[in-house]
């Protein structure tokens, strides 16, 4: 191997690292609120349905964010753009805690929300962005990997969200505390990043050309809707499954707990374990593979009795797997239309986070939170219908 390309492969790697860091630190954020809901909640003396007004805040920022992303990140590069996004995500946030610390007026922790979610879905469209860029260097299907680090980034920001929550530490010291943690690894992970020409769209004359939009892509689309079934599968376990297994099979709340650490556990193994799979066997297999270890999951969730319910919601998690991840990839297969195509899916994607805690829970308002649980197997058949569209494609031809 000859010293340029040993340079050229020093800088994949430390920009998978970069990468790595920086969807960890995208969870730790984000984890990091999630933690102090219920303090919010006492502090600002509301109900659940106010609460859930806030939350709603914050998904409608994203779905601002997230379709614009694409367009922002071909102007202005993947590194630009996420730390743009972080900066808007963390001012929204301080402004949120501390509008809440010092006010009861619902009004600015409502602005302050909505700027979160917008920032974290350009942040999270950019970083998926990059982590196509890294997997093309490297010839392999590693973006599982970069989910998983966001996985664990939730998981560190609970931990210690629920420790400061112990220590009565107040909301307004832990997330300052998190944001000035979450901007100083934000700043190095990108500092990493493979810097890439901005996108131009130009003929051989160097005209400019005008691009059809990834809305009216068909193959886009249906990427985008196995991506919702595939947030769907996810979110359903993350929101109802340890209520599901109390109110379903009459287990202690810390068992429940216990059922969907199963999960987590499994679905973070899935993705880290799952880039082996998808080099040897290919996206179509696996994901066909995994949606139906999904749907049998979630029947033997249902139907399986409290410990057949352990086996099904760790089997549920390896099948939510790789949907998520694998779709960003597929999303991006032409690095000319890469960043239109992450941005369209991401935002169908997203919608599942939106509207599918509601869905069940109305579900289960009707038949019971357990039999609700089935709308995810419903999904997961959807899903494994459409995994054909993620099919490995070449890059395509410029047009002129």
């Amino acid at each position: 191997m000859s010293n340029g390309s040993e340079s050229q492969a020093k800088l994949v790697i430390a920009a998978r690292t970069g990468n790595l860091v920086t969807f960890a630190t995208n969870g730790f954020l984000f984890s990091s609120w999630l933690s102090r809901l219920p303090d919010v909640k006492q502090m600002l003396d509301i109900g659940t349905g106010t609460l859930s007004f806030l939350l709603l805040a914050l998904a409608c920022g994203s779905l601002v964010g997230l379709p614009i992303a694409g367009r922002i990140t071909d102007k202005i590069g993947t590194k630009n753009t996420v730390r743009l996004g972080g900066a808007v995500g963390i001012f929204g946030l301080l402004v949120t805690c501390f509008s809440i610390t010092f006010s009861q007026n619902l009004v600015i922790p409502i602005a302050g929300l909505a700027l979160v979610g917008f920032g974290i879905g350009v942040w999270d469209v950019a970083q998926n962005l990059e982590g196509t860029i890294i997997e093309r260097k490297l010839e392999r299907a590693i973006m599982p990997w970069f989910h998983a680090a966001f996985s664990g980034g939730t998981v560190i920001g609970a931990l210690i969200g629920s420790q400061a929550t112990r220590l009565e530490v107040p909301l307004s010291i832990h997330i300052t505390a998190s944001a000035a943690i979450t901007l100083l690894f934000l700043l190095w992970g990108t500092s990493k990043f493979i810097v890439l020409d901005v996108v131009q769209h130009q003929n051989e004359s160097g005209e400019s050309i005008k691009q059809k939009s990834a809305w009216t892509e068909p193959r886009t689309l249906l990427i985008g809707v196995m991506v919702l079934a595939a947030a769907f599968t996810e979110g359903s376990a993350n929101d109802w499954l340890a209520v599901a297994f109390v109110e379903g099979h009459q287990t202690t709340a810390t068992e429940g707990v216990l059922g969907l650490s199963a999960f987590l556990l499994f679905m973070t193994a899935g993705r880290i374990l799952g880039s082996m799979a998808l080099d040897k066997f290919g996206r179509v297999l696996v994901l066909r593979v995994l949606f139906g270890a999904t749907l049998i999951g979630c029947l033997l969730f249902v139907f399986g009795g409290p410990v057949g319910a352990y086996f099904g919601a760790a089997l549920w998690g390896l099948g939510a797997s790789l949907g998520f991840p694998v779709g960003m990839s597929a999303a991006s297969d032409d690095p000319k239309r890469a960043a239109a195509r992450i941005s369209v899916v991401s935002t169908i994607g997203y919608c599942a986070f939106l509207a599918g805690p509601p869905v069940v829970g109305f579900l289960g308002e009707a038949v019971g939170i357990l039999m609700a649980m089935l709308a995810v197997g419903a999904m997961s058949a959807l899903a494994f219908v459409l995994v054909p569209a993620a099919r490995e494609q070449r890059e395509e031809p410029s047009s002129n």
